[in-house]
This record gives C-alpha cells, structure tokens and sequence, in this order.
C-alpha cells in the first residue's frame, strides 16, 4: 500500500500513531513492510489458504461476534440435503458437469429452494461474467427459509463453514503459504480482537487479490471474516478495494464492461432476454425481498434516457434497441478472435495492452490482424506503434509493410484538461474542474463520443432501414460550449441523476424512478448526486465546519450515503452497540431511524417490524434485515448463489503452479475460464509431467515512480531518471542457484515469451519452504514497454491467458518461469528458444489442462451420492 497507494498510506502510519499494529503480508519485502510492525513473507496464489487459516481460528476459538452473526448473517440458515462440500469431495463441490467445467448450483440452496432461487447451471453465467452485477446487489433466494437459531443443526450455514474450515490449521497454513506457524498465530490474535460492540477492523486489498483464477473467492474470504467479526455496516469496518487510479468504481458504476449496464443492470442476453419483461424479471425475480424489487423502474428509466421521445411503454421503451450478449465477448475473448480475423475494428481509450494485458504477444498479433485501429492516450504509447517497433517485428511476425491494421492515434485530454467526476472506492463521487486547456488537438473522450454519434447520425439522418433507428432515436440533444463545442459534463451528470420527464425536475433519489415513461435516469444509484439542479458532486465544506461522517464533501451513491448496510450498526433492536460506535440508530419517540449518515433502511420501517405473509420488495424485509440489496437480508457467509466457483473459498493452485495442492485432490479451480487457441499456452503444473521445467514462482507489482503499464509515467522525464530500467528481483539463494550476478542481465522464459531484466539480488524476497520443498519467488515490476523516455521488456509477456470464472479477471499476479543468465536471444532465436521450452514441457499448442485433477471423483449433475465418475486420467496422486 505504501508503495501503490503512498497518499492513502499516510492514515495507516497515523493510526499506527495511536496505537494500531500493522501487519504486512506479501511476497517481497516493500515500502509498507518497512513501515509495518510485522512482517509476513508468503507464496504467491496462496491467500486463501491464509485466509482461510483465520477463518478457522475464529470458529474453534468461538471468536465471532455471536449476536452480530446469528442476527445479521445466514449463518442459521438450513442448506439443503442435497448439498456436498468440497471437503467431501477432493476439492469439488456438489453438482459439477465435467461436460462444461461448470457447476449446477441447485444443491447449494437453501432447503427447500432447490428449485428456485439462483440455482441452475452456471456455465453461461461464466461465459458472460455474470458475477459483476452482483457488485450492487446479491443473487436471488425466493421466499422464507429455514432457520436454526441455535447454531446445531448439521446443515445449518455455521456448522457448514466450521466443517470447511476445520482442515485451514495454523500448520496447515504453514505448509502451503511457507508462513511460520507463529508467525499466523500473532495476525490471527491481532485480526479477532478487532471485533465485538466496542471495536471494529477494516480490510482493505488491492489488484493482488482480484488478479487471480480465484481472484473473487479471495475477497470472499475476506468478507466472511469481517462478518464473522460483525466488522460489516459499522464504522471502521468494511471491505475496501485499493483502485488501479481514480475513478475504477466509476467505470463499474456506469461502466465500460461489455456485460453490464449503468448501475449494474446486467446486458441482455439474446437467448434467455428476448422481450423487456424477460429480462426485468430476470433482475427483480418476483417474489424476491430487497431494493431489486424495483427494477423495472431502474431499467425502464435507463431506456427513457437512452431514447427520450422515441422510449415509450408501448414498444418496450425501445428495448429492441439495446444491444444482446452471445456469450463472452470479453477483452481475452476478443483478442483472439481478432487473430482468427473475426473482428474488423477497435477503439482504445486509456487502455494499453500491448504491454498492458496478460499475454502481450497475442495482443500485439491481435492488433496486426484488423482493419482499423483508433488509439485515443496522451502520448504515443505501444498500442499505438507495435506494428513498427513490437517484438514481433524483430522476430519476423509483423512485418509493418505488410501489416494490414490502419492506426488512428487521436490525442486525449488528461484529467487536469477536462471537467467531470471520480468515483473512488467508498463510492464517493467528486466533481473535477477543468483547471487548463488541453494542447492542439487533443480532446476530451465526452467531445469524441458526443461528435463521433453526432456525425454518424447525421450520415444516417436519410437512412429508412430499421437497423439505423437505434442510432437515429438516441437522446442526443447535449449543450456545447467554447471554440471546440464541448459537450456540458454538468448536462451530462443531470441525465445520470435522472429527471421527471414532464417537467425536467431533476429527482431528489432513485425512489422517485417510475416504470411508466415519465421519469429518465441515466444511472439509479446515482440519482441524487444532481437533486435540487445543484452539482452536488461538487461541494467541498471543510471538515471542520461538519461532522467527522463529512456528508457536505462530494456525493456518495447511494442517496448521499456514506457506508452501506449502516443499519447493522446498531443491535436488532435499533440500540447502537456501544457509545464508542454509534452510526446509525432508531428514535423511539420519533419513530424513525436516525444518526450520523443516511440511514441505509426504510427510515420509518421499526427493528420490531415483521412482514406479512406473501410480501416482496423492500415490504419482506424484516426490521432488522440490514443487508437491504441481499434477497434475504443478510450477510452471505455462505453464497447458494452468484458466485459460480463454489458456495465457499477454497484453496486451489493457481493455474501455474510449482506445488501439488496440500489440501485436495483437486489442483486447481475447476471452473477457471481458459481458451483452447493455438496461441495461448499454459505451462505445465503438478501432476502435470514436466512441470519442473518452469521451476520458479513469478510475480508482479507497481512501483511508487511508475503508473500501471508505464504510459503515464515513462514519458515524464523525472519518474523516468528514478527507475530507470527494467529489472527482476531475486533472493541470494536463487541468485546462487540460477548463476545470477548482481547488476548483471538475466532472461526468464514461460510458454509465451522471453524477456530479459537486470537482476537486483536482494534479501527482500526469501526462499519459502513449502510442502517439505524450497520454493523460489522471483518479483518484477509492470510498468515497461518499448515506447517512452526510459524502455524495457514488459513482464505481462510471461503470463498465459487463464481467467477467474466469475468476472473473467487474468490471473496476472503468479506464473511459472524458468530464468538464466545473460541477455535473451533476439530475432527468430527468440521464438527457437521459447519452442525449445514448450518441447521440453510437452506443450501442445491448443492444449489446456483438465478442468478436474486426473483421479478426482465427479459427481453426475443433479446427484449428491452414489457412483462417480472420475477424472481424464486415474494416475493422480497426492
């Protein structure tokens, strides 16, 4: 954290101040180690193992927040009896088909929903990482369910966890993360005392867990401890994301993702969604508790906005319109399909992933193979010029009088250059005056869309053939301003907030969204942020004339609020849990919830409130339901659905691996997202033979000089002078083993590619003894290319394409790699040497692993007991 995010770092050094312990786990030993009280060396892709460890540590010990849990949590909830946990079963989990590499979710339900609620199979949820419209809101359980509140019940949610968990020991932790016993035990004593009516603990993590084949279930395991720990809804709890930049929850929020719509209403599917009806009721599930009950309202909103007059309930509010999902049509997806020449055109906007994704080089030969190409950045970055500077050229694979892709760089405006918003991790949006004029040409991506669409649409305007109304119909009536016509963000930011058609009043929240036409909201969780027609993204009143919840500094979605689910800080019976943590409580004698920040509860709905039979919406909701997006009011300790890999964390190997997984038979995540293309290769893991060919552990982080891939940065000549060059760190010991001299080259070689760095022998990364063996970890940073004032190998080169299955995130945080002295190979000599590897490991191109391990028992769909079948190969072993 001190090295990514060094400004945010600062409030961790003060509350280590007063009296905070700082624990710092990772692989190498960085700026936050340094200013850490512990520090704790781990091997990379083993988090949940860690995790997991705590999980137990709390349960055995009886450590949790028992009346946050019973109260606020699914923890009584009753599972089905048809359900089997991987613990059972090798590392599988009830209802895998080995036809898709997918499971069945119908034995993870509640008892009695089999049936109903989120269940079915999930292999196309997988192929359109349906797992991200659940960032707003949870999957759906139909109906009441069974409960024990006393805890016993064998099938209850607790009993279930404390059974999964039960195998993560602290010696067990020591085994597979090569973290020393004692070591776990002082984090795990320190994590739990965080806890209860008088303390609360906040987690925070970054990219390092997201970017991984089990990237989602690391944050899940996060999520179970803080409930456990009642650390969720209260002040000083909660789960933060480090973001990449700015404003990534705002790229989510009204996003840039090929299978979601603003506010996290998911793209139609053409299949399951064929009318608008379909698909709302997709979304709100009827019968379903909670907020989603309304989506109709969101959904027929976002329509008008997009559609204005032409939107009306007679044709579905134009939903024939929106565009419809086949399957994955996600950025990995896509790039080998533009090899395969499936694709004919691309624009890029401050993405550059010709050094910046997983796999350069099918990246770059992707690239080579379009018609077109638009990159929009600030300067002439690699995506831009690959075709005549890549590797590939000197290896003979582009030959840039020949390429066949036209390029069409347009300069973009930087963040200072344009007027709009962020959105940063807590959800708060603030608004950013323009504070100069961008240089020459260059422009803001508001003024390219809104020109782009206006000129299009004026090519068009004659146009009588039924596929051009979408474009035709559109909303696109923006004010300008200035000599180069800029659109109005603050116009654009008043269509997010949303209007009452009639009279264009602004809405005050998404409450007032109707689904009858006569409202438009470009976004429903952002309604609010222009009520009254003041920007209230833009206010900025001291904190020193406001209380310590700031609720004047900027607008946070929801409804200006400023911690979710802030009814569990109070008790079920509306009481603060103590003085010291008082948020959020109910006044009795004025019959309403109160407090220092937006209540996140119906504001008159009483904690004795029960519902009536039958009812849905937020009217199910019982008075101490606190978890108002959840359909049953809680915190999911234990998920029936929404996440596709498994209703619980479980550790797994990731995809390349130099270990056997201690835990199961199971090596890896069973439903990753891998792609069978002849340019995408993945090496060798145990049982796998010949994994000992790529013996080394890689892994990646930024630097504090450098910024993401490096195009923001190495163009700046200062960042540039301070990191200068591209290098591999690596411990004494492997320096040793490899032949590797200090300042000297050295060459790391995977499936896909070589690159070369120059080697920093350092004592920051150790050598980790796990399962019995020494396990090297070499680190490299990301930041490099071959453009800008300072250039070298870029280290996503090494890395194949292999994706968790939930959000289709690369796993580009751990691979396998061989490293050597001395400088690589150049020309075709590179590609000998990287074909001479593949051999050796018995790489065959197209290939992938098995989705299950050779050896692990499969249970038939729909089947909990009885005869399995078995993996490809019956020879693995432990």
């Amino acid at each position: 954290m001190a090295e990514a995010h060094p400004v945010g770092f600062q409030w961790v050094m003060e509350a280590r101040k007063r009296g905070a312990k700082v624990f710092h786990v990772d692989p190498r030993f960085t700026r936050t180690s340094a200013s850490a009280d512990t520090y704790l060396p781990i091997r990379a892709g083993s988090d949940i193992a860690l995790l997991g460890g705590v999980v137990n540590y709390i349960l055995s010990n009886e450590l949790d927040f028992r009346e946050y849990v019973l109260a606020y949590t699914n923890a009584a909830t009753i599972v089905s009896e048809d359900y089997v946990d991987a613990e059972d079963a090798d590392g599988l989990f009830s209802g895998f088909d080995p036809a898709t590499g997918s499971y069945v979710q119908d034995s993870w339900q509640y008892a009695g929903h089999e049936r109903d609620s989120g269940s079915g199979h999930t292999a196309m949820e997988r192929e359109t990482a349906a797992g991200l419209r659940h960032e707003s809101h949870g999957a759906p359980i139909a109906g009441q369910v069974e409960r024990d509140e006393t805890l016993q019940h064998p099938r209850c949610v607790y009993q279930i966890l404390k059974r999964h968990f039960a195998r993560y020991t602290p010696e067990m932790v020591e085994r597979v993360c090569g973290l020393p016993r004692e070591k776990f035990l002082e984090l795990a004593r320190a994590w739990t005392q965080n806890s209860g009516r008088e303390r609360t603990g906040c987690l925070i993590y970054s990219v390092g867990w997201t970017q991984h084949s089990v990237g989602v279930q690391y944050i899940r395991t996060g999520a179970i401890i803080q409930l456990l720990l009642g650390n969720v809804g209260r002040p000083g709890g909660g789960v933060l994301a480090l973001r990449g930049h700015a404003s990534i929850q705002g790229s989510t929020d009204i996003p840039t993702l090929f299978n979601l719509l603003p506010g996290y209403l998911p793209m139609p599917h053409h299949a399951q969604h064929p009318t608008f009806d379909d698909w709302v009721d997709a979304i709100r599930h009827p019968g379903q508790k909670g907020f989603w009950g309304n989506a109709r309202a969101y959904a027929a909103s976002l329509l008008k906005a997009y559609w204005g007059d032409a939107a009306t309930p007679d044709n579905d509010f134009c939903y024939g319109y929106l565009p419809r999902m086949t399957g994955d049509h996600g950025t990995y997806q896509q790039v080998l399909d533009m090899i395969d020449g499936k694709i004919k055109g691309y624009f890029l906007l401050g993405q550059n992933p010709a050094v910046g994704s997983a796999h350069g080089r099918a990246q770059r030969l992707g690239m080579a193979n379009l018609d077109w190409l638009v990159v929009r950045d600030l300067f002439m970055i690699e995506s831009a010029t690959f075709w005549q500077r890549g590797p590939e050229v000197a290896t003979g694979e582009i030959v840039p009088q020949e390429c066949r892709t036209e390029v069409f760089f347009l300069p973009a405006a930087s963040h200072v250059e344009k007027e709009g918003t962020f959105t940063q991790t807590q959800r708060l949006v603030q608004w950013r005056e323009k504070a100069v004029d961008p240089p020459g040409d260059a422009r803001s991506e508001l003024w390219f869309f809104y020109h782009l669409g206006r000129r299009l649409r004026e090519k068009l305007a004659g146009s009588s053939l039924p596929r051009d109304r979408a474009l035709l119909d559109l909303a696109w009536d923006y004010p300008t301003h200035g000599p180069h016509d800029e659109p109005d963000a603050e116009a654009v930011l008043r269509e997010i907030n949303g209007y009452e058609v009639a009279t264009g009043r602004p809405l005050a929240g998404f409450a007032e969204a109707r689904d009858d036409g006569t409202t438009a909201v470009g976004c429903w969780i952002y309604a609010g942020v222009y009520a009254d027609g003041v920007n209230q993204a833009a206010r900025r009143r001291p904190g020193r004339e406001q209380d310590w919840v700031a609720a004047e500094w900027g607008w946070a979605w929801p409804a200006n609020r400023r911690m979710l689910y802030n009814r569990a800080s109070a008790d079920p019976q509306g009481r603060p849990w103590s003085e010291r943590k008082r948020y959020v409580w109910w006044d009795e004698s004025a019959g309403r919830w109160t407090g220092y920040d937006v209540p996140d509860f119906e504001v008159t709905k009483a904690p004795t409130y029960r519902p009536p039979e039958g009812a849905t919406g937020p009217a199910a909701l019982a008075g101490d339901d606190p978890f108002v997006m959840q359909s049953d009011g809680k915190g999911w300790l234990f998920a029936p659905s929404g996440v596709v890999d498994g209703p619980l964390p479980t550790h797994y190997e990731p995809a390349e691996s130099p270990v056997r997984n201690s835990f199961y038979g199971q090596q890896g995540n069973p439903t990753r997202k891998t792609y069978r293309h002849p340019v995408n290769s993945i090496n060798p893991s145990p049982p796998q033979e010949h994994s000992q060919v790529f013996p080394y552990v890689f892994t990646v982080s930024r630097l504090t000089e450098h910024h993401t891939a490096g195009g923001m940065s190495r163009t700046v000549a200062p960042l540039a002078e301070l990191q200068p060059e591209m290098f591999v760190e690596v411990s004494p010991a492997l320096a040793a083993v490899a032949g590797l001299t200090h300042l000297g080259w050295a060459h790391l070689i995977s499936a896909r590619a070589v690159i070369e760095a120059k080697v920093l022998v350092t004592d920051r990364l150790v050598p980790l003894r796990v399962d019995g063996r020494v396990i090297h970890q070499l680190w490299l940073p990301y930041h490099f290319g071959f453009e800008g004032l300072v250039t070298g190998d870029s280290a996503n080169d090494l890395f194949g394409i292999t994706l968790d299955p939930n959000v289709l995130i690369q796993e580009s945080k751990i691979g396998t790699c061989d490293v050597r002295p001395g400088r690589r190979p150049t020309g075709p000599a590179l590609r000998d040497l990287v074909d001479d590897y593949r051999t050796r490991a018995g790489i065959v191109a197209g290939a992938v692993p098995p989705a299950v391990t050779p050896g692990v028992p499969v249970d038939k769909p729909g089947e909990a007991t009885g005869e399995r079948e078995t993996g490809a190969d019956e020879r693995g072993d432990r």
